[in-house]
């Protein structure tokens, strides 16, 4: 092997291991202190590189307490949510092996992450720049039991389903009963909606008994941009 070669190496070594070091430091200071307790989870969260799912200008900040914007063509935006809520939202939906899962928005990174939990993921994107994107991070994970569909991320993907669990990775207003209609009998459906009037948002976990409304439960408070799709619309006033 070449004196260049071996530098090559030598560099991808101590960039992984500084890349696991941040995800280590992640973990035990942002999800274990904010109540992410689920040990397989918090493995998934320590292996899965999530700066496979943002653009090099960005992986920097994949490690960052905050949200991360990432931009597609023609302009679109995704908010990849930070990561202790991103994994107090999974742990909410409590992913089970044999479970067929649908994440809609999220970049592809949750998808990754919720690949070795569950039986099947479907990643919803729009745009199809970020949904190539996407992709390439799972081919790259070698995540075989997870696709990138393309498509309307308020509707949903019918065809696909229908799902025992069911991720928005956004601000709803409106337009969950799409995604009702696509979760099993016993299904579970998380959203960051606001409950009440003046509340503010939380994330909810939606479940379903028999086929059957069955409640539902407000897990924890956090914020996020309405998600394409998901926007009430424009009301005018005379």
């Amino acid at each position: 092997m070449s004196e260049a070669a071996v530098a090559t190496v030598r560099r991808d070594a101590e960039q992984g291991q500084a890349a696991a070091e941040l995800r280590r430091t992640m973990v035990e200071r942002q999800l274990r202190p904010f109540d992410v307790t689920d040990v397989p989870l918090l493995e998934r969260f320590l292996n899965i590189p999530r700066e496979l799912f943002l653009p090099a200008s960005q992986e920097a900040v994949a490690y960052s307490d905050l949200a991360v914007t990432v931009r597609g063509a023609g302009g679109h935006r995704r908010t990849l949510l930070p990561p202790l809520v991103l994994a107090r939202m999974l742990q909410g939906g409590a992913p089970r092996p044999g479970d067929k899962a649908l994440v809609i928005g999220g970049a592809g990174y949750s998808a990754a992450i919720l690949s070795d939990l569950v039986g099947d993921v479907v990643a919803l994107e729009s745009d199809p720049e970020l949904a190539e994107r996407a992709r390439d991070g799972l081919a790259a994970l070698g995540a075989g039991n997870a696709r990138v569909e393309v498509g309307p991320m308020g509707q949903g993907c019918p065809s696909c389903g229908p799902f025992d669990l069911i991720y928005v990775e956004g601000g709803v207003e409106t337009g969950l009963d799409a995604l009702f209609a696509q979760l099993t009998a016993n299904g579970r459906l998380l959203a960051l909606v606001t409950p009440e009037a003046g509340a503010g948002q939380h994330v909810v976990r939606y479940e379903r008994l028999a086929g059957q409304p069955a409640g539902r439960i407000s897990l924890f408070s956090a914020n996020a941009p309405v998600l394409e799709g998901f926007a009430l619309a424009p009301s005018f006033t005379f």
